[in-house]
């Protein structure tokens, strides 16, 4: 029977060939296979190959040090088609300097393209990306100067008289994985990690082409000791197999930790005191944008203030078993946690696999969901994507936001040295933000609100002094804060005069308390 070879990360690098097509599966530092990744890069620092890579990669893997910043220098990477870059500084300099050739793709088309790669299907077929930077009558998301002339890798087809988009398919020569128990036949389980992922799709799509696939694997054990059903890839898809040497450094369950069975489904955990978050900007929005929800709904939290703070606020309301909180990477309840930790949560009761979860966002789609927002213009577009020189790129947002029956952006009215104080339940701006974020036009359509208001959906534009919603008439302003100045203190801080509703609603109060809950749970269950 076919199996794999075991060997040490150095012979694992010794495959990478020039100008080889690498996929890297992971998500943040999850599932990052440290030990291989770190290997490949000293063996091009001290002799400088391999070279002219292509990476591909569906999420964001890195903690802003590790994952795949070990690729991040020049003559190393030619080319990176990847979903988001906002932890990795790095990759993002090379990028905005034209050091390398850049496309972005959202996360969910790009996790279902491999399946769609495995099948040996011409592409993947979507509506998702239509009207915003990735449709190729705008960047066809190419994220710099240099790559504008390069080939397109999306077009727009027509099928019975609609408009769909096609990611085509990437050919890969090498896909890098990670696992948790390996046994002596190659075969491979997940059981440790925080995440499913796409992990037997990339596999199977990069056999399609011929390609070698490298596996980093925890701990080794006799063959017959793993249940079958917990095998995610067989070892006859294996090629080369790595035990990590030092797993309390390469091959951590999260940046944060190395390990904890709250975050793998193993056990649940007692919530403690220690998760209700202080009173501060971020919280004020979560807490508005979630009086947006409706008890049973199902929502999805992006990354930023979303997933910073709805999850603690859920639980500190006490409504956490009123509704059902997901994350992209396949993630069912719990307390999800945040910053370089995105995408994983305490306490869930359920995982699935990551392009599993992207069928119910593109399909039926959820609820409502709560997204970070950096731009938003006069016809109700909104930049998540690229901020200033920075390419962020999308991540799940654009496949989320185009299928939500409900979309609440959170963001703050200014940025860049905003400073704000709470005082007897109002709000008081103490220094404002130098940085403008309703413009005429935004940098990049990362959400499309002509055809959001086409399709029926709702908009919310939540900040900590103002409340706008997308409406027939264009972007209009339905709530202020308490003690806020509507004309000094919003409508002089906007490029744009928004629609002001007939009915100009306060901002509740009790969104500004210091302690204990708001009342969130009554509005849910109205």
């Amino acid at each position: 029977m076919r199996k794999p070879l075991f060997m040490t990360g150095e012979q694992a690098a010794q495959l990478i060939t020039d100008n080889s097509t690498i996929a890297t599966i992971g998500m943040t530092l999850v599932s990052a296979s440290e030990t291989v990744l770190k290997a490949i890069e000293k063996r091009f620092l001290e002799t400088g190959s391999p070279n002219s890579l292509t990476l591909v990669h569906s999420c964001g893997q890195s903690d802003r040090d590790r994952g795949i910043q070990h690729f991040a220098h020049e003559k190393m990477l030619h080319r990176i088609i990847g979903g988001h870059w906002g932890l990795q500084p790095r990759m993002m300099q090379l990028i905005a300097e034209n050091k390398i050739l850049a496309y972005n793709f959202p996360q969910g088309q790009f996790a279902q393209l491999y399946r769609s790669m495995a099948g040996g299907e011409p592409g993947k077929i979507t509506k998702v990306g239509l009207g915003t930077y990735i449709d190729p009558r705008q960047d066809g998301g190419k994220m710099n100067e240099i790559t504008k002339d390069a080939p397109d890798l999306v077009e727009v087809i027509h099928i019975d008289g609609e408009e769909y988009m096609r990611y085509k398919p990437i050919p890969l020569d090498f896909c890098i994985i990670r696992g948790t128990y390996v046994d002596e036949m190659g075969n491979l389980t997940t059981d440790e990690e925080a995440m499913v992922l796409e992990v037997f799709s990339a596999v199977m799509a990069c056999k399609k082409y011929g390609g070698k696939v490298i596996a980093q694997a925890k701990y080794k054990v006799k063959v017959g000791t793993l249940h079958p059903k917990k095998v995610v890839v067989p070892g006859v898809f294996i090629d080369a197999v790595v035990m990590c040497p030092n797993p309390e450094e390469d091959h951590r369950q999260t940046h944060s930790f190395a390990f904890d069975p709250a975050y793998c489904g193993d056990i649940k955990v007692p919530v403690s005191s220690d998760d209700t978050l202080p009173l501060t900007v971020r919280k004020v929005i979560g807490r508005r944008a979630l009086m947006e929800l409706r008890e049973n709904d199902i929502l999805n939290v992006g990354t930023g203030i979303p997933n910073d703070v709805v999850g603690p606020i859920l639980s500190e309301e006490g409504v956490n078993d009123d509704v059902t909180i997901t994350v992209e990477c396949g993630i069912y309840g719990g307390i999800p946690m945040g910053g370089v930790d995105f995408g994983i949560a305490k306490n869930n009761f359920a995982l699935l696999r990551h392009d599993d979860q992207f069928d119910f966002y593109n399909g039926a789609g959820v609820d409502v969901t709560f997204m970070g927002a950096g731009q938003v213009d006069l016809d109700c577009n909104v930049n998540a994507t690229r901020l200033g020189p920075n390419p962020t790129g999308a991540g799940g947002f654009i496949d989320i936001t185009t299928n939500a029956k409900h979309v609440v952006f959170c963001s703050t009215f200014t940025g860049k040295g905003l400073k704000c104080s709470f005082d007897g339940k109002l709000l008081h701006i103490d220094q404002e933000g130098s940085l403008i974020k309703f413009v005429k036009k935004v940098q990049q359509i990362s959400y499309n609100g002509k055809i959001a208001l086409s399709k029926g959906h709702k908009m919310h534009y939540v900040t900590e002094r103002a409340v706008f919603e997308l409406r027939e008439e264009g972007l209009v302003l339905t709530e202020i804060a308490p003690g806020i100045d509507l004309q000094t203190q919003i409508l002089d801080l906007m490029e744009f005069k928004p629609v002001i509703a007939e009915d100009l609603k306060i901002m509740d109060p009790e969104l500004y308390r210091e302690d204990g809950p708001f009342g969130l749970a009554k509005i849910v269950r109205s």
